[in-house]
């Protein structure tokens, strides 16, 4: 259906999101599977595989080393939600500062989540919620 459609071919309004979806021939690493329709510039997916990255000011070894076979997940996901145009069904009004829309319950494969919980096993955080709940005061 048209409605559809128009569903799978937009950016979110969200921080570093392009306002329409577009080809981006420079994207990097594990970003480059956008490159012919992507809502993330070149920059934003260099830096979605930064340790410390401005994105969203985290790191993903916060609470010691992610391993890489775990951070790639992480760094895919990333990719997932910075570049694709195709998580209209997914979108979600936010009130935070920083954005005006998310996605959730996207669907995700049962051997890429068993993969991802398999590369992931022995890694540590200590959050429950990355989302909420952070202390910013030392920057």
């Amino acid at each position: 259906s048209a409605a559809r459609d128009s569903l799978l071919n937009i950016c979110m309004d969200a921080k570093h999101h392009k306002k329409q979806p577009g080809p981006e021939g420079k994207l990097y690493g594990q970003c480059v599977l956008w490159k012919d329709n992507a809502c993330c510039t070149a920059n934003t997916s260099m830096e979605a595989h930064q340790d410390q990255s401005y994105l969203y000011n985290f790191n993903w070894d916060h609470c010691g080393a992610m391993p890489e076979k775990c951070k790639r997940h992480f760094i895919q996901d990333t990719c997932l939600y910075e570049c694709s145009p195709n998580l209209g069904p997914w979108i979600d009004q936010a009130d935070n500062s920083w954005r005006k829309e998310r996605i959730l319950h996207v669907p995700l494969c049962r051997e890429d989540c068993e993969q991802w919980w398999e590369d992931c096993q022995d890694a540590v955080t200590c959050k429950v919620n990355w989302h909420k709940g952070w202390n910013w005061t030392t920057g």
